[in-house]
């Protein structure tokens, strides 16, 4: 039996076809288009993404069969479509998008944040949906009126993805996608009525939360390439990563490498409050009992390495810049912070805006791959580092994956920058995987948890080098990363 995973990323959606023993069979992959309306605007065409899935899923499939389906999704994206039609009123608004700045401070201002805290374990920022959402209550009337009247319906990704697979049969979400909109109480379980009534968004437009493994819902033919399956899997992409790696045990934690970087430790059946950090539900099972996480979310990680290919054009493929880096010894003294989109944990600045700082007439393109690297590297030890200091989490080895896990500079970077092992998996596609464990566990292709940790394989270890981490290399990051911040306001 093989299970298809079906992994709804922020530039697109790759398909994997997963069996038994954990091995990927067969792999689609659809990029789709990135808007950038304004400054800080970040948007995707739904039914671009719905395409994508598409043409993903029937090159993966080609010469196989399966027996369920398992989804995960970019996170915080608010979507809306026609209940009838399917079509959506307007672009998505991606989880990078800052143009709620102005509405969190507002909020803030008024001492909400304290309370949606407590609730919900994030914090007021606009990566989070429920800001998105009243950003179009306010500045897109129309949109709004149909989600007032309840023609349309809003969802994440998932949500979104399932209805086209179901022909608008199922309007659902999971709790791991459900705990990131900042309308969800974390505790209870449930959409809250509070967080609701706050932002202003019906409580009836929203999807009904439903377990993370299990059948949910089956594919309708028509819609699907003809092919009639159970959903069972459903979860946020990080999350869905978490569970690819086999993190099921308390303190277990891993970093996924993607478009930014996210590092979640599993906190067993007890959320953990930080200041600096997410607390997240990381799946729900069948009987409705929580696992949490926390979480420290990077936002440009892979994303700078896309810009120096596509803004600078220093690269022409994004693997390029493992080799470029190692043309020189080290950054030659350059330092760059990815602020793109704003600084995410445990920094929390969507004012901050990209600086590079240390440049010299001696500094080449090399010096500045290095100086990403290093970035993502420091980006995510300043995570590692609050979930150490802040909220106790022991991490005696960094589980990696992701697209840029394969960068083996990068993954010696990070542990010399840690100094702790980082472990990477034969499988690095652990999101789209984590979809295929959750769907195979909720349909009987494994029995049960221990049986897919069996399925783990380690592809490489990499050890710390000694010294590193206190070179001083980071006291320099910490500099630069004060001195981007706040930038977008001040301007």
């Amino acid at each position: 039996m093989s299970v298809l995973a079906i992994d709804c990323g922020t530039t697109g959606v790759t398909a994997l076809v997963v069996s038994e023993d954990g091995r990927v069979l067969s792999r689609g992959y659809q990029e789709f288009h990135q808007h950038f309306p304004r400054p800080g605007w970040v948007e995707h065409e739904p039914e671009e993404i719905w395409v994508a899935v598409l043409s993903s899923c029937r090159a993966a499939l080609e010469g196989h069969a399966v027996t369920a389906v398992g989804v995960t999704d970019q996170r915080e994206t608010a979507v809306l479509w026609d209940r009838r039609t399917l079509q959506p009123p307007r672009r998505a608004i991606v989880w990078q998008d800052r143009r709620t700045t102005a509405l969190c401070e507002q909020l803030k201002e008024a001492g909400h944040e304290p309370r949606v805290a407590e609730l919900t374990g994030l914090r007021l920022d606009p990566y989070f949906t429920a800001t998105k959402l009243a950003w179009l209550r306010e500045h897109d009337p129309r949109v709004w009126e149909g989600v007032v009247s309840g023609r349309t319906a809003i969802g994440t990704v998932d949500s979104y993805v399932i209805a086209r697979l179901t022909a608008g049969g199922r309007h659902v979400t999971d709790a791991s996608n459900a705990s990131r909109t900042l309308l969800y109480d974390l505790r209870a379980g449930t959409w809250s009525d509070e967080l609701c009534e706050l932002f202003a968004v019906p409580r009836s437009a929203l999807p009904e939360i439903v377990p993370s493994y299990g059948e949910v819902g089956r594919t309708d033919p028509t819609a699907f390439l003809g092919l009639d399956l159970p959903i069972a899997g459903i979860a946020g992409d990080q999350q869905a990563a978490l569970f690819g790696q086999g993190c099921y045990d308390e303190g277990r934690s891993k970093c996924t490498y993607g478009t930014g970087s996210f590092v979640l430790v599993n906190t067993g059946g007890t959320p953990v409050l930080s200041e600096r950090l997410l607390t997240t539900v990381a799946w729900m099972a069948p009987d409705g009992t929580l696992t949490y996480a926390l979480e420290g979310a990077v936002f440009v990680t892979g994303a700078a390495v896309q810009w120096l290919r596509d803004g600078l054009q220093v690269i022409q493929t994004a693997t390029e810049v493992e080799s470029l880096a190692r043309a020189v010894p080290d950054s030659g003294g350059v330092v760059f912070v990815p602020a793109l989109t704003g600084l995410g944990a445990p920094h929390w600045d969507p004012d901050a805006r990209g600086t590079v700082l240390g440049i010299t007439r001696g500094t080449t393109r090399a010096h500045l791959a290095r100086a990403t690297l290093d970035a993502i590297a420091f980006e995510v030890r300043d995570v590692i580092d609050a979930m150490t200091t802040e909220a106790g989490c022991e991490v005696p080895a960094l589980q990696v994956d992701g697209g840029a896990s394969g960068n083996d500079l990068l993954c010696q970077l990070q542990a010399d920058q840690l100094g702790v092992p980082v472990q990477r998996p034969e499988v690095r596609e652990t999101t789209a995987l984590g979809a295929a464990f959750l769907a195979g566990l909720g349909t009987g292709v494994w029995s049960s948890r221990a049986e897919l940790v069996d399925t783990w394989r380690l592809d490489r270890r990499f050890e710390p080098t000694p010294g590193v981490r206190e070179d001083g290399s980071h006291a320099r990051w910490a500099r630069a990363v004060e001195r981007s911040k706040g930038w977008a306001a001040e301007g």
